[in-house]
Parts: structure tokens; sequence; C-alpha cells
């Protein structure tokens, strides 16, 4: 019996090398969970899954998109950038892991400041990125900051501080350090100047920075989920001898102890921001 429909009509595949179609990179994206979502759909969603709520790890750059009205805004300070005060060196050279980080990541620093509108209200806003050396707070962290809080002060906005960092960058020793009270100076200038200061805390917001000024904002936001704290949940077990309790450093935990002041979903941030802004000030 003859099978016509099985019959390959060409004698070849005629497609041309040159006109093959390969599959981009980063189409798709998995969850912890193992959802699998289509990039474009994510990014419509702020990165937030919609299978599962989860918060996919982001920079800047997203933050500062999903943030800014159509996405435009004027990068303040960003020719401050790393440098090796110490010629500091434990496997490799801090001087090469700056240059490698920097090559990879297309950042200066840890931070970015931005100042734009967000929903017709303009305000400044300082972003972490966990890419470049896990967010870590060095000295052009501080200094980042403490120029973007010199711009509110002299230009009479509110302030925004998104926070992703493991915590002090080692290669920078106490200069690293020093920052904490180099920060926390002047966002008490802000508040004596009576500016408002909102803290956004995203995962994993740990260390020197959860020690100081991500806890120290007028209202402390957080992702749902974030992982928050001090010294990581191993170290605190094995310090104190006990089981840590359920959901112990998740922000739901945080805000159950008084800690956070509102869970805010990455899709909700822009109208909770805006809306904050506009109670607190009379906008």
């Amino acid at each position: 019996m003859a099978f016509d429909w099985f019959k390959r009509k060409a004698k070849n595949i005629t497609t041309s090398t040159e006109d093959k179609k390969d599959v981009p990179q980063g189409l798709w994206h998995q969850t912890p969970t193992g959802k699998i979502i289509e990039y474009e759909e994510l990014k419509r969603n702020n990165y937030v899954s919609p299978e599962d709520g989860f918060h996919v790890r982001i920079g800047s750059r997203e933050y500062f998109d999903m943030l800014f009205d159509s996405g435009k805004f004027t990068e303040l300070n960003a020719d401050v950038e790393s440098i090796d005060m110490l010629n500091f060196k434990d496997t490799k050279s801090y001087n090469d892991r700056l240059k490698e980080v920097k090559a990879k990541t297309k950042l200066t620093d840890s931070i970015r400041n931005a100042v734009g509108e967000v929903n017709g209200v303009k305000m400044v806003v300082s972003c972490m990125d966990f890419a470049f050396i896990g967010g870590s707070l060095g000295s052009v962290m501080g200094e980042k900051i403490r120029r973007a809080v010199d711009y509110c002060i002299e230009n009479r906005l509110p302030y925004m501080i998104i926070s992703q960092s493991g915590g002090a960058r080692m290669q920078e020793a106490t200069y690293s350090l020093m920052q904490l009270a180099k920060v926390q100076s002047k966002l008490a200038q802000l508040s004596e100047e009576g500016l408002l200061y909102i803290a956004y805390l995203c995962d994993p917001t740990f260390g020197g920075i959860t020690a100081s000024f991500a806890m120290t904002a007028d209202i402390i936001m957080a992702e749902p989920g974030a992982l928050i704290g001090f010294a990581g949940p191993r170290v605190i077990r094995e310090t104190i001898g006990k089981d840590l309790p359920e959901g112990f450093q998740t922000s739901e935990f945080l805000q159950e102890k008084g800690f956070v002041d509102f869970i805010v979903k990455r899709t909700n941030i822009k109208e909770k921001v805006s809306q904050t802004v506009k109670l607190l000030t009379n906008v």
C-alpha cells in the first residue's frame, strides 16, 4: 500500500545555511519552583512570575524603567567609580576584580542614582545592583548616597533607596564600614530638612546595610519573600544553638515583627511609592 502523505515531495531540505535560525538565548526563564515563563511575558509583568508570584532578581536598569514615567530619568554621579585604595589581594587582586565586574556588568559600582518622575512625582532613587560584587557597600556607594541626599536637599525632593546587598565590601575594609556612619549622618540631615526617605528592600538585603540605612527610613517597604537580615541563618543557628522559626528572615516575618511597614509586590511598586509620597508630602 502506498502512503502518499508520507512521501517527501522535495528531494532534500532546501533551506540554506544562511537562512537557518538559531533559537536566541534568554527567551525563557525558570523560577525556583520550576515554572517556565516566556521572557517577554516576564518583562511585561515587572519580572514577577505570573504563575507563582516569584520575584526574579533584577538590576537598577529594570527598576528605573518600571518606576520612572515612560522609563525616562537622568542618571546622577555616573562618573564616580571604585578604585583599589588598599592594594587588597585575596585569591586575586581587588583591582582585577573591579576590571572584570565592570566589563561584565557595564556598571561602575554597586549603586546608581537617578532623578525623574514617578506618576508625576519628581524624586531621586538610588538602586543597588547585586550583580556588582553582590551589591556590596563600599566607599563609592556611600559617596553616591551622600551626593543623592545633597541633591534632594538642594532641590527639595523625596528620596528612595532600593536595597539588594550582601553587606559590606571586604576588599575596602574599614573604608567600607565608615560608610555606615557617613550615610546615616546624611539621612539625618534629610530628615532635619523635612524630606521623605523611603527604603525598598529586595532579595537579599543583609549585613551592615540592614543594620543601618535600610532600617532607618520613614517608610520601609519590602518585596514579597525577600530575605532580610544581618547574619545568615546558619550563623545565627550555630550561635544560639536553636532551630529558627519557619520563614525566619523573610520580609513577611519582619513585617509581622514590626520591622517592615508594607509588603509591596513589584507590579504595584510604582503606584505605592507615588501614593506614599503624595500622602506624606502634600505633593
